[in-house]
């Protein structure tokens, strides 16, 4: 279940926990099916049989466990194996077994797993400590042995030998000590100079072929591909000549990647074409005349596998057709390996080779590479130009030993790795995206472990000890720091932006500087030197509108207002009296502009502090002063007089309009009303639940506090007592409320309700029998409308929704909104809306008891998504096609199977585009061609800004870390840019005879509890004997 969350855990992903948390014995095949829907995502067991995966959903348990929590400590006899399911842990190893002078050597990350020395009761080789809040699967000891036993060939790749592939090499009691690995016959050493794997770099020859084992799949995509041109373009391929040499049966680069584009629609570049014929380059079904690894746009030679022969043969009628039915196919799958065999082919060249396409597309790699998060942009693009592609075909490999000097950084791009300590064993397991060998380099010591690789065809980013020293002393010689009483108060980042000529004709370099971190107040100033009066406020001034977007984190409104006060009234102390009267003009045109930018970007933000209101009022007063002096002000002073008319006004209005709104956050008629952005001096009218389902009506803000909800609750009851403020989910899960914790009412999961009860009544406490959701589904009225109607009608609803969020909101969700003590209710919202559409999907497909009917619903729900997509509408697409994946609905094989292959197929592409691999790279590469206005899927915006701001700190040595506020801000101004441009298709032909689509797609009716929705499903197709 993928999920929006606007909870502390929403009451759908919380359904497998209350699963886990039972005794084994009293675990339903309801139960089974939900934690394994949760398992076959887990990185660990990923290549489990679905059988074994079953038998650890009867026998695993769950667990989650606070920062700094010591799971287990070096010499302790292990009695659990551990999988991680989120979160992450130190592994500490102490050489004297004292737990004082333990050193980290590694992280465990998500998907990692940990503690099978329990085979032989072997004690742990290291102490784990969580270095965050993280959940963990845990399997005992007696359980683990026995799924060993019986399933210990597909599990043995899990571990480092004794257990895993070394196995028939090794000594089963022990690890292999220093002589064991080197002198191992079935272990390959790899060290730069003297690798026996295979190394694909630009300082080794290259092999015939990068693979030397040809995918069976990769293999009839070439197949088809040379059969089709044979079909509908023999003349490609034929002998050419060339300096008087002749190559047989040849095409040339150019037209393969021409007629590929003309193929379909979905090769949107000549480059995306270019990575498709790589992936048949690397596999040897394609092969360049001179042996070149690199497929080019150019007039240069490839042949196909199958006319190495002399005796070639042309395809047959029968083998025309079957290219003919499977060329689109071929070509989509070959547009999903594209990108990462690009990435291969540009990884592959000397690094001075690469052009600056080519760098750019290693950095956009390198953005969502956890391992890198914490590196600034400057580095990243330093990295780019250096990293080295490397890969090893055998698991068993061992990367480098204990005891050698570190000589490189590495990166996992694919596959995983065991690290390994002599007499230890393996200690933990890294997985893509995770690094290690830099803290030798970076200490100048030997490896602290051997690096042994634990599958086939592993993949890395590779950077040299040169390379890496050569960085670290670029960043320090090109950084600048301005200090005041020997304390940093600014640090920029200097780097070469152009040549400009001088008046004698040379070519002088120019540096600009970059904000790297700062006082709050530093950084403004040096914003405010740098803004460049001549130009409107655009990319040259990016840093200022990343300053504007973000400084709520590091200086909210009432500290920043009198801070730009100040920079109006400074004045100059030194220089003539026209260099005095020419810098206090430029500056009071500087702070000028820079405060029309801040209003604009708070919009009706600024309506919620006073503070604010009533400085932009005696800043309109100043600068009005000022302009009888300085007539250059007059043109900034009409802009600022509009916003504070605009702002007064508006706030007239909403005096008058003074919303109250109507069980807003559930269902009722106020959804049939255009949505308005909810402001923080709305009123709600909310039912409050107490444990004998009894409720009382409170009237409060939307951003009332739960201790202010509580008070309402205790006057209307008249109550004194105690009480503690609970949601109650449809499955009954009990989330308890902190008292500071502000509009909570958004936070409630679909068919969430408000409680309110003393600490000793939570547990008789009982889902309303209402938020069970729907018994019957709406096909009889659903059947009725088109799918492109609902897709229109859905789109515009979701583009109010969307249209609501305030950028501000989506750093304050980033944050915390107590971090900012600021409401981001429209995102709730919002972000709901994605789970009411998925929970849509799955009801109605769970609700349904014909075959025939059921059959017919889930080619209209594809249809549906189809349209979404065509829409742009992104966001409903993927809750459309995650509902239908969801396990309630995936297991209904009767209804699969009678699926039209049309559909099947449509549904299989939608897939593709969803694949989480390489985070999200199929749908990035999609969004990224689509011009505005586009519905994102949001959830994975809000993870991209979680992912910045928790791999790097907000504040670096006290002082701002303004990096981190950029980055996070280029991700808000993707939400800017997907708003750009209003939503206003052509509407499609309604039928008269069509039921009111407008109303029912903003009134969904929907069932939330993935338990109740298992059992539907069961009940509909039961489980087959």
């Amino acid at each position: 279940m993928v999920a929006a969350h606007t909870a502390s855990r929403s009451s759908e992903s919380a359904e497998w926990i209350i699963c886990l948390d039972k005794r084994p014995a009293e675990r339903s095949g309801e139960d089974v099916d939900i934690i394994l829907a949760r398992l076959k995502n887990v990185k660990a067991l990923e290549r489990f049989h679905p059988s074994l995966l079953q038998q650890i959903c009867l026998c695993g348990f769950y667990e989650c466990l606070e920062k700094g929590i010591t799971l287990y400590r070096q010499g302790d006899i292990g009695t659990s194996w551990y999988a991680v399911l989120s979160g992450s842990l130190d592994v500490k190893v102490s050489e004297t077994s004292s737990y004082q002078d333990a050193v980290t050597i590694c992280t465990l990350g998500t998907g990692t797993a940990f503690g099978e020395s329990i085979l032989d009761n072997t004690p742990r080789h290291a102490t784990i400590v969580t270095r965050e809040f993280t959940e963990l699967l845990r399997i005992e000891q007696r359980e683990f042995r026995s799924l060993w036993e019986k399933y210990h060939h597909c599990m043995a790749g899990l571990f480092a030998p004794p257990y895993g592939v070394m196995e028939s090499s090794c000594n089963a009691d022990r690890m292999p000590d220093k002589e064991n690995i080197q002198n191992n016959p079935f272990v390959s050493i790899s060290k730069h100079q003297k690798k026996k794997s295979f190394i694909d770099s630009p300082a080794q020859p290259h092999p015939k072929c990068i693979s030397q084992v040809h995918s069976e799949k990769i293999l009839r995509a070439g197949k088809i591909l040379r059969d089709a041109i044979l079909t509908r373009a023999p003349h490609m391929i034929r002998d050419r000549k060339y300096h008087l040499k002749t190559y047989r049966q040849c095409c040339v680069g150019t037209e393969l990647v021409d007629w590929q584009m003309h193929q379909s629609s979905y090769i949107h570049s000549r480059i995306q074409a270019v990575g498709m014929w790589q992936v048949l380059l690397e596999e040897g079904v394609l092969s360049h005349v001179d042996q070149e690894q690199s497929f080019q746009d150019k007039y240069l030679f490839y042949r196909f596998l199958d006319d190495e022969q002399e005796d070639a043969r042309l395809p047959s009628e029968e083998e025309k057709r079957e290219s003919q039915e499977e060329l689109q196919d071929t070509l989509l799958f070959l547009s999903q390996l594209g990108p990462d065999a690009h990435l291969r082919m540009i990884l592959r060249k000397w690094p001075s080779e690469r052009t600056a396409d080519d760098l750019e597309i290693i950095y956009e790699e390198l953005l969502h590479i956890k391992a890198l998060s914490h590196l600034s942009t400057t580095v990243k693009r330093e990295l780019a130009g250096v990293l080295i592609f490397e890969s090893h075909a055998k698991a068993g490999t061992v990367l480098f030993s204990q005891g050698e000097e570190g000589t490189s950084w590495y990166i996992i791009l694919k596959g995983s790795v065991n690290v390994v300590i002599y007499g230890k064993g393996v200690v933990c397991t890294l997985h893509e995206g995770d690094d290690f060998g830099k803290l030798a380099l970076v200490n100048d010591a030997p490896r602290a472990a051997s690096i042994v690789l634990r599958e086939d065809n592993c993949h890395f980013l590779r950077v040299d000890k040169e390379d890496f020293n050569r960085i670290l002393r670029d960043v320090e010689a090109n950084t600048v720091r301005l200090k005041e009483h020997s304390q940093d108060v600014l640090v920029l980042e200097k780097s070469l932006s152009s040549s400009r000529t001088s008046s004698q004709g040379s070519s002088a370099a120019h540096y600009k500087y970059k904000v790297m971190s700062g006082t709050p107040e530093k950084i403004l100033e040096h914003l405010l030197e740098m803004m460049r009066l001549d130009s409107q406020f655009t990319e040259s001034d990016s840093a200022l509108d990343d300053f504007v977007l973000m400084h709520c984190v590091f200086i909210p409104n009432g500290q920043l207002c009198p801070v730009l006060m100040a920079h109006y009234h400074a004045q100059a102390s030194q220089g003539s009296e026209q260099e005095k009267l020419d810098y206090t003009l430029n500056n009071k045109r500087r702070v000028s502009r820079l405060v029309m930018h801040w209003a604009a970007v708070q919009g009706d933000h600024l309506q919620q502090e006073d503070v604010s209101v009533a400085f932009l009022e005696e800043f309109v007063m100043a600068v009005s002063n000022d302009a009888k002096a300085h007539p250059a002000l007059r043109d900034q002073l009409t802009e600022l007089e509009r916003i504070v008319r605009q702002n007064a006004e508006d706030a007239k209005s909403l005096q008058k309009k003074h919303k109250i709104l109507l069980r807003q956050f559930s269902m009722g008629d106020e959804k049939l009303q255009k949505r308005q952005p909810i402001r923080s001096n709305d009123e709600i009218l909310f039912k409050v639940y107490c444990c004998d389902h009894t409720y009382t009506t409170i009237r409060v803000p939307v951003v009332a506090s739960v201790r202010e909800v509580i008070g309402a609750v205790a006057d209307k009851l008249g109550s004194a007592e105690d009480l503690l403020l609970v949601s109650l989910s449809s499955a009954g899960e009990k989330t308890i409320f902190k008292s500071n914790d502000i509009s909570v009412f958004s936070t409630l999961s679909i068919n969430g309700r408000l409680f309110a009860c003393r600490r000793d009544q939570l547990d008789s406490l009982t889902p309303l029998p209402e938020q069970e959701g729907p018994s019957a589904g709406s096909l009889s009225t659903f059947e009725l409308m088109s799918s492109k109607d609902v897709a229109y009608h859905m789109t515009s609803y979701d583009w109010e929704l969307f249209n609501c969020v305030h950028e501000l909101e989506l750093i304050y969700h980033t944050f915390g909104r107590h971090y900012v003590k600021k409401s981001t209710v429209n995102l709730d919202l919002f972000l709901r809306r994605f789970n009411e559409i998925q929970f849509w999907v799955i009801t109605e497909m769970c609700l349904c008891p014909q075959l025939s009917k059921r059959v017919q619903l889930l080619k209209k729900f594809i249809k549906i998504a189809a349209h979404c997509k065509e829409y742009r509408n992104l966001n409903a697409f993927f809750a459309i096609i995650m509902g239908l994946s969801n396990p309630a609905v995936s297991r209904l094989s009767q209804t699969w199977e009678k699926l039209p292959s049309k559909f099947k197929k449509f549904y299989g592409e939608f897939e593709n585009l969803m694949d989480p691999s390489r985070n999200h790279r199929a749908y990035r590469l999609t969004v990224a061609k689509l011009e505005p206005p586009t519905i994102p899927f949001m959830p994975l915006l809000i993870k991209d800004m979680t992912f910045t701001h928790e791999g790097n700190k907000t504040f670096i040595d006290n002082l701002v870390n303004f990096e981190k506020m950029r980055m996070i801000a280029n991700t808000v101004k993707i939400v800017r840019y997907c708003r750009s441009q209003t939503f206003s298709p052509e509407p499609p032909l309604a039928n008269k005879n069509h039921p009111d689509v407008w109303a029912y797609v903003r009134q969904l009716n929907m069932i939330d509890n993935q338990r109740m929705l298992t059992q539907l499903s069961h009940g509909l197709e039961p489980r087959k004997p």
